[in-house]
Order: C-alpha cells, then structure tokens, then sequence
C-alpha cells in the first residue's frame, strides 16, 4: 500500500458540505487532505479505505468504517474498486461518538442502515432522520476495531519506518534499520514504545496487515499475500492477520465476495 502521507506547502482545503453519497471509485483513487465541519462516516460496501490524518492512517476493509470527528485534517485512499458510502454526522450530534478517527466494525445493523442512507431517496419526511439515529447509537455501542497506523515526529523514526514504507516485506531487523538510518537499535526500540506507543515489531505487523488488506481485496491468493508483504510462510500471516483483523484471510475474502453487489 503506497503512503499517503506527503509533505504539502498549501493548507488543506475546507469543504464547505460533508460529503453524503455513494460511488463507485478506482483503485488507488485519493482524495487529497480536506476537513469538514461535521463529522463523516466512510464504508467501503466494497474495496478497501485508508484515512490518514497526522496522527497516522487507520484503514477500513468491507467489515469496518472510518469514522473523522469535525474539524480533522484528513484524506482518503481506495484500494479495489471501491463501493465506496460516505455519511454526514451533523456536528451537533456527534458528542457521543469519538473525538478521533477511529474504525469500527460494521455489524448487519449497521450495514443496512449505511447502505440505506447513502443509496436510495428518502421515502418518507423523517426517515433519513430516525434512521441516522440508529447509526449513531450502533457507531457509540460498538468497540473499536482500530488498524491504526501511527506515524513518527522524531527524524531518527521517521527514517526507519520510512525504509519499511517502501518496502513492507523487508526482513532486515531493527538494529539493521538503525544502520541504515543512522540512529542506534535501543534508542529506535524506546523511541516506538514512546512515541508511537507500540513495539517495533507491532508496528511492522501492523503495517505489513495494511498491505496485505490491499492484496486481499484485490484479490490476491493468501498465499502470495503472505510472501509479498514478509511473512515466512502462510501459517504465520494467517495468525498475525486473525490476531489484528479479528478474522482469518480466507474469511476476509469470502466477506468481500459476499457484499460484492
């Protein structure tokens, strides 16, 4: 998966509405770095979304929803072609919802209710409404299901995960990275638990899962998925991505193909 993060001399653009809609969008397709007045709700019905903001990319394949709170800097990519569902949350009814971006699982309930706001016309005054309330009340009940990627302040860090950016799959260790970078294996090993809040290995898992979501969705064998993003061999990618996604790859992709309209 290609970073979408990137450096930028102009100011993000407001958008003066938030977006509420469907569409169907092309792999790699990116919106560039906006924000909004309201909060926004993003379901890739199918394909795969990543949102990133500065404090790193969260990304949402056919079972979960970004969720950007008022006022964030963020921006969008698609991977797959993407059955893509954007909904408003007026700001006013956004406090019970997560003052951060954050992922949540989509349940049927959910589903339905995304779909159903975002793809057909209002049948009757208040529908849109009550339905929009039922959104909310799933969003505000369900935990969070984060495949949040953090990204670093501190050059030292940044160089690493830099490396690893441009090549998930590579096997090289930490101090290796270091040397690469020019900074020392315990100082980047604090410096993952201080700043990003996670291992140096977590980070990497996390970030080889983003790549292989990418390959799942575009309809990648799991096998090849787990060569290409650095995992030795099927029985550990299949472990690892269980562990963060909460399904196995195989069961991603049977999903996929089920919601596939």
């Amino acid at each position: 998966m290609p970073k979408t993060r990137q450096a930028s001399s102009r100011p993000p653009a407001p958008h003066p509405t938030t977006p509420t809609g469907a569409g169907r969008l092309p792999n790699g397709y990116r919106l560039d770095t906006h924000f909004h007045d309201d909060g926004q709700l993003v379901y890739a019905a199918a394909g795969a979304v990543a949102t990133t903001t500065e404090r790193g990319t969260w990304v949402a394949p056919a079972n979960r929803a970004t969720w950007t709170p008022p006022g964030f800097e963020h921006s969008h990519r698609f991977y797959g072609e993407t059955d893509v569902r954007l909904l408003t949350i007026p700001a006013g009814l956004c406090d019970t919802l997560p003052a951060r971006p954050s992922v949540f699982t989509v349940n049927p309930l959910l589903r339905e209710a995304l779909l159903a706001l975002t793809g057909r016309a209002e049948a009757r005054p208040g529908a849109f409404g009550r339905l929009l309330a039922v959104v909310i009340d799933e969003v505000a009940e369900t935990p969070e299901q984060s495949l949040h990627l953090p990204e670093p302040a501190d050059d030292r860090l940044r160089a690493v995960t830099d490396l690893l950016h441009a090549d998930p799959g590579r096997a090289a260790t930490l101090t290796e990275l270091g040397r690469a970078a020019g900074a020392g294996e315990r100082t980047l090993s604090r410096l993952f638990h201080t700043e990003l809040g996670m291992s140096f290995h977590r980070w990497r898992t996390i970030l080889r899962i983003h790549h292989a979501l990418v390959h799942l969705t575009a309809g990648r064998s799991v096998t090849d998925t787990a060569t290409e993003c650095g995992w030795s061999n099927p029985s550990s990618f299949i472990d690892a991505f269980t562990e963060v996604v909460g399904q196995t790859p195989g069961r991603y992709q049977a999903e996929l193909r089920g919601h596939v309209k």
